[in-house]
């Protein structure tokens, strides 16, 4: 099991990696992640819903990904409450408080899921979530060393030498876990090391004695690396030069799945720039409205950053305007919660700029999809996790039509404003190009996504082999 000393040390950097090093070999590995907190989620091949990092993950062990991957998901609805998602299905939803007493019932799925995954996999390669040293959350503990210790699991803890204080984390962290589960602790890895090893090597001297735990090794800081982050939105760009196509994000309170937006800020040229609370939008040739996990609380915000006034004279000027998935039902007239899904039960009016209404439904949708975009009659791929059902004129036009014989989305009468319920359109390269090019990018230059993501996989693979203890992670597996 991987866990770190703060959220974004690693963890799920490392669990991808130490899953490709392993498939290498020939091992059949398998990530789990016991209980997740994210905002971007997949969709898997048993038709649920788990974190977006296992399913990266399960690409790097040549896997499809599956709900014993990640049986506990937390969607935040609030700054205090969460969708409570079990093996893939949403139960309930509840605030920090009640979901506590919760554990018990939620570490039962948790148990269920390794179990299965256990007897079809010699490794299972766990990552924890956040911190084991939360000392408000180690009552029930099912994240981190409450899990560790109901499997009986060694432990690597990861730290990030970047953001400083390296040192302080982890001999801090282990004094903050009782006697069996520093124990447990089998191993350290330095994450995001820049400059010259020998500078570190006293320190990394001084931990062992100071600990008794040895260091497994000191990844470097990679440049131009890329994996769809967890929680917090990646904005960085690399240098772009020529002609650039203007794209601009609204990032709203409850944004989900902004990986959607990944291979558009990795594009060449495309210069995407993500607007958030009290900035102005600037001039675009494309505006994007993300998914959100609270529609209408997100809608309101929207307007109450001055947006909407924007985003009008953003079409009046002939940009082009696209929503997804949540995006998408704010292009309507109305947007209807009558079960109070997403917070206070109650109606929106939306921004009436495509003719249909949406009523969000208790039950979940949840699918891989292919078709053709309306545009080029591109090819594309996605998936659909929304609880709305949209009826309305404007859908006779849809900006997708499905494999499945469905069709999808909206695409307005004058062409300058679509929406669709996908997420992951610009993963696909000739529906990545087909948008770009109804944008307003005249010559598009093809990226393929999923093999940028391969390669980054790949070399993860690569920085174990380099600089890991590659024997003791093996003796830890279990081979």
């Amino acid at each position: 099991m991987v866990q770190g000393t703060t959220s974004d040390a690693g963890k799920s950097t490392l669990v991808t990696a130490l899953c490709r090093w392993l498939r290498r070999q020939d091992v059949a590995v398998v990530p789990f992640k016991p209980q997740n907190m994210a905002l971007n989620s997949a969709v898997t091949a048993d038709g649920g819903e788990i974190g977006r990092a296992q399913a990266v993950q399960a690409q790097a062990c040549h896997l499809a990904p599956h709900t014993d991957m990640n049986p506990v998901l937390l969607k935040p609805n609030s700054d205090t409450g969460a969708q409570v998602i079990i093996q893939g299905r949403a139960v309930t939803s509840m605030n920090a408080v009640a979901y506590h007493d919760y554990k018990r019932v939620a570490m039962q799925a948790v148990l269920e899921s390794h179990q299965r995954l256990s007897s079809q996999y010699p490794v299972v390669m766990v990552e924890g979530a956040g911190s084991p040293a939360e000392i408000n959350l180690r009552a029930n503990d099912i994240a981190n060393m409450g899990f560790a210790e109901a499997v009986d699991c060694p432990v690597i803890l990861i730290a990030d030498i970047d953001r400083g204080g390296v040192f302080a984390h982890l001999v801090g962290t282990l004094e903050l876990l009782s006697e069996s589960e520093r124990a447990r602790v089998k191993g350290f890895v330095i994450n995001r090391f820049r400059g010259d090893i020998a500078l570190l090597q006293n320190g990394l001297d001084w931990l062992e004695e100071r600990t008794g735990v040895p260091v497994l090794g000191v990844l470097p800081y990679l440049m131009d690396f890329h994996l769809e982050a967890e929680d917090a939105i990646d904005t960085r760009q690399a240098a772009k030069t020529g002609e650039r196509l203007r794209v601009v994000v609204p990032v709203l309170p409850r944004i989900s799945n902004h990986t959607d937006f990944d291979p558009l800020r990795l594009h060449p040229q495309v210069e995407l720039t993500f607007v958030g609370p009290g900035q102005p939008i600037p001039p675009a040739d494309l505006i994007i409205l993300p998914g959100s996990k609270s529609v209408r609380p997100d809608l309101a915000f929207l307007r109450a950053q001055g947006w909407e006034a924007a985003i009008r004279r953003h079409l009046r000027y002939g940009g082009k305007l696209l929503g997804i998935c949540g995006g998408l039902q704010m292009l309507g007239r109305s947007l209807a919660d009558p079960h109070g899904l997403e917070g206070s039960a109650g109606e929106s009016d939306g921004l009436g700029l495509l003719d249909f209404r949406t009523v969000l439904e208790p039950e979940k949708q949840l699918r891989n999809v292919r078709g053709q975009l309306a545009l080029e009659e591109a090819a594309v791929s996605g998936y659909e996790i929304h609880a709305g059902v949209s009826e309305g004129p404007a859908l006779t036009k849809p900006a997708v039509r499905l494999s499945d014989g469905r069709s999808d989305g909206a695409l307005s009468t004058d062409g300058q404003v679509m929406g669709t319920y996908l997420h992951g359109l610009f993963e696909t390269s000739a529906s990545s190009s087909a948008l770009l090019r109804w944008a307003g990018l005249r010559e598009v230059q093809s990226i393929d996504y999923h093999a940028l993501r391969e390669r980054d996989i790949e070399r993860l693979a690569d920085q174990v082999e380099a600089h890991l203890d590659t024997e003791k992670l093996r003796q830890l597996c279990g081979l």
